[in-house]
């Protein structure tokens, strides 16, 4: 099982096409695009977390383009994601920011989701990530904080993995893998 990230897919939004210079002809391009990218990395046992704008339109077109969809989804949402039971009723788990914990060889990373960047966050002076959406790739990286945008604008229109991430970390100024000791 691999875990993913990702933002901002916006299936079924003809005016992200513009407003996000997408290199797609129609909305149906981007969906067939998008849809493809996810489902060349993400299998189905993986997790994939969802930081917002997952879609636009009806619940039946979302439900139909969350089926085709590989992967559990836990979302984080986004400011175009609806509020209804039968909406949330669509993922694996729903949530306005979250925070995880991974153990993965012999290290511990906490995460913190949010659809929107965040100037601080839980245990950013600690190690934690943050990792969010909403931008489009439009606010510049800081390289002196362990945040990044996940957006598919920012990513080749395709789920993110842990590990890239990881790697992307690694090459900001303040991060060490012995990371920050937690506050006692």
């Amino acid at each position: 099982m691999k875990y993913w990230f990702t933002a901002d897919t916006h299936f079924g939004h003809t005016a992200i096409i513009c407003h996000c210079s997408r290199p797609f002809l129609s909305v149906a391009e981007m969906d067939e695009a998008l849809i493809a990218r996810w489902n060349a990395v993400v299998s189905p046992g993986d997790i994939v977390y969802h930081l917002g704008d997952f879609a636009l339109g009806s619940i039946q077109k979302i439900k139909e383009y969350r089926q085709r969809l590989r992967g559990r989804i836990i979302l984080i949402r986004g400011n175009h994601d609806r509020r209804g039971g039968a909406f949330a009723a669509l993922f694996d788990e729903v949530h306005d920011l979250h925070e995880i914990l991974f153990n993965q060889d012999g290290l511990s990373q906490r995460i913190v989701l949010c659809h929107y960047a965040l100037r601080v966050w839980p245990r950013s002076h600690y190690g934690a990530w943050h990792l969010y959406g909403h931008s489009h790739g439009k606010l510049p990286d800081d390289p002196s904080t362990l945040s990044l945008d996940i957006g598919v604008d920012c990513w080749d229109f395709a789920p993110v993995s842990f590990e890239k991430i990881g790697q992307t970390m690694e090459r900001k100024g303040c991060y060490t893998k012995q990371g920050v000791p937690e506050p006692a």
